[in-house]
């Protein structure tokens, strides 16, 4: 093949340099036609340039996106100016196949294509020159580096998954173990508590019959005073009592023995709750009350409470829950003081229980200062807290969350702004048949 057989404008010295360079070059008129096409395209389509100078580009190849390439070539003789695409945008013009496969994937040539025009002497553009350049090698170390990106980045989203769930496992076992020393607690304080106040309960039944003879005697005695012969030793009884306000006295020492007895009741209250609380018997999964649950946990944090609340329980019919309930008393002792801790002043926390079909809800509401929209997504994330430094952990609402989730339930919630938070929690009434 020689320049005068294709009709090319290039001098013969040039010929051998386009002919051996490593770059397809192609010579095209305004209507596409082929007027040059060197060994690179000659080799790589199999087709020589007699058989494709003078055709059209498109009858050769009428799997190149027609109305891109045409566009580009009608562009380059109105503006005068070169055109180019890179391999990223379209990685291949010409349906090549690759001659230096870099890995097994890369089956086809990756190309880099630029049209420039061709002037002659006179300044005008007579053909439009496209060249190919193979980007075979440069594109498969580019889509290496991007496989190797995305599996770094695919390794590096693993890891930090496992991070969460590694701090979320810590978590939940911080609190594991607070509530295991709160059940200790509670076993200890029961035992050392109850003995004593036993034996005190016993002897304040022995001391209040004990003074109701006592009072009996000296009624006796004072139906019998004015019989006495003895003005004298009347006198000094008679003064004796008004001195003693015998009457108030009287009156007042019953009502310290009933209260004292209440306090004692009280006591024998809190112990009992604190065990009901932690549920120190067991942490299997049973039938339980969860009215009796949310009771004992608003007993045990009551002094978080007492100062900034009013409770107000508004419960409804519910079937006892299959669950763990030192489990759920600890999401229900979380939600209590974060409603609690949410009221700047003083304000109002309703406990309200229901049902629905299958399910029971425990909702704990509160009229305090709301939580902001952006906040709402991060509430249970491990370690998220909007209270001051040394003022919480922001383990709570996490674990609470991993709490309903393993009760395969879920938690709700609806806060606005000014007017306050609610909570929902749903527990299903029966576990699954294959977590029993």
């Amino acid at each position: 093949m020689d320049l005068p057989a294709q009709q090319s404008p290039l001098h013969t010295e040039l010929e051998s340099v386009l002919q051996q360079i490593n770059l397809g070059v192609v010579l095209l008129d305004r209507d596409c036609r082929v007027m040059y096409w060197n060994d690179f395209m000659s080799i790589n389509s199999g087709r020589s340039a007699a058989e494709v100078v003078g055709q059209s580009l498109f009858d050769l190849f009428p799997e190149l996106p027609r109305l891109w390439v045409k566009k580009k070539i009608d562009s380059v003789f109105t503006l005068q100016n070169l055109a180019f695409t890179s391999w990223q945008q379209r990685p291949h013009l010409f349906d090549f196949s690759d001659s230096r496969p870099i890995t097994g994937q890369v089956a086809a040539m990756y190309q880099n294509c630029t049209f420039f025009p061709v002037v002659e002497t006179s300044g005008a553009i007579k053909y439009v020159c496209l060249t190919v350049a193979d980007a075979t090698e440069t594109a498969a170390q580019h889509l290496e580096l991007a496989r190797l990106n995305e599996l770094l980045q695919a390794e590096k989203e693993e890891q930090a998954r496992l991070i969460r769930k590694l701090e979320e496992a810590q978590a939940q076992l911080l609190q594991s173990e607070k509530m295991a020393a709160i059940g200790q607690l509670a076993a200890g304080v029961a035992h050392e508590i109850n003995n004593p106040v036993g034996y005190v309960n016993s002897n304040f039944a022995s001391l209040e019959s004990y003074v109701k003879d006592l009072f009996s005697l000296i009624e006796a005695y004072n139906r019998d005073l004015p019989s006495l012969q003895d003005a004298a030793f009347r006198a000094r009884i008679e003064q004796a009592n008004r001195e003693l306000d015998y009457e108030f006295l009287r009156s007042d020492i019953f009502d310290l023995i009933r209260e004292s007895r209440e306090g004692l009741e009280r006591v024998k209250r809190i112990v009992q709750d604190l065990r009901d609380f932690s549920h120190v018997d067991s942490a299997d999964w049973q039938v339980v009350d969860l009215h009796k649950g949310l009771d004992s946990t608003l007993n045990v944090v009551w002094n978080e409470v007492k100062f900034k609340a009013e409770v107000v329980k508004q419960y409804g019919e519910l079937p006892d829950v299959e669950c763990i309930g030192s489990q759920l008393n600890q999401v229900f002792m979380n939600l209590i003081v974060n409603a609690a801790h949410a009221i700047p002043n003083r304000g109002t926390i309703w406990l309200e229980t229901g049902t629905r079909d299958d399910w029971v809800f425990v909702r704990v509401r509160d009229d305090g200062c709301g939580i902001p929209p952006e906040n709402l997504k991060r509430l249970f994330e491990p370690f998220f807290t909007t209270k001051p430094v040394g003022s919480g952990t922001g383990l709570g609402l996490s674990v609470s969350y991993n709490i309903v989730s393993k009760h395969h339930g879920r938690i709700e919630v609806e806060s606005e702004p000014g007017k306050g938070t609610a909570f929902t929690v749903w527990l299903p009434a029966r576990q699954p048949q294959e977590d029993r």
